[in-house]
């Protein structure tokens, strides 16, 4: 049966995971040196999905008369208030080492699993797996006075979802 709850925040949890591979294994050793199962002081997650629509727009017609399914971009990003280096690893891999890499380094690759649950209806959840997530942005804000965050930007190869629910 589909969930039919509302979640804030306080609800969600965030996890890396990883598959076998050369890019796998980079996403894997920064995960398991950070702890990122969960990842923790995030805030402001966001995941977008774009479908490209192409119109098909007949002679002598205003309105399209069809509609045809492109290419699906995944993206979206997250601001942590713990930066300690793991997401711009997770980002560069060997890249963002104490020194300069001598040549080529392999990008990691892992899913992004964002799970909610509601504490009173435990049962309940939702969960959106971004599957192949590739980090391509970071930056780093130190405001007067307020908390220090870094924000990753990413893209993804395809996305998921399940639910369960009473």
């Amino acid at each position: 049966m589909p969930n039919t709850n509302v979640f804030t925040g306080m609800d969600g949890a965030i996890t890396v995971a990883v598959e076998s591979g050369a890019e796998g294994d980079a996403a894997k050793a920064v995960a398991d040196i950070y702890g990122l199962a969960p990842i923790g002081r995030a805030q402001g997650v966001t995941v977008e999905v774009m479908a490209e629509m192409r119109p098909f727009h007949e002679m002598g017609q205003r309105y399209a008369t069809e509609l045809r399914s492109g290419n699906v971009e995944v993206r979206g990003s997250i601001a942590r208030a713990h930066v300690n280096g793991a997401l711009l690893k997770l980002m560069l891999g060997e890249g963002a080492g104490t020194s300069r890499p001598a040549g080529a380094f392999v990008s990691p690759t892992f899913n992004l699993s964002l799970r909610m649950v509601n504490a009173a209806k435990p049962d309940n959840s939702s969960t959106i797996t971004v599957h192949g997530v590739k980090l391509n942005g970071w930056s780093f804000a130190m405001p007067e006075d307020d908390f220090v965050l870094e924000r990753v930007t990413f893209k993804a190869l395809w996305i998921s979802v399940e639910d369960s629910g009473e």
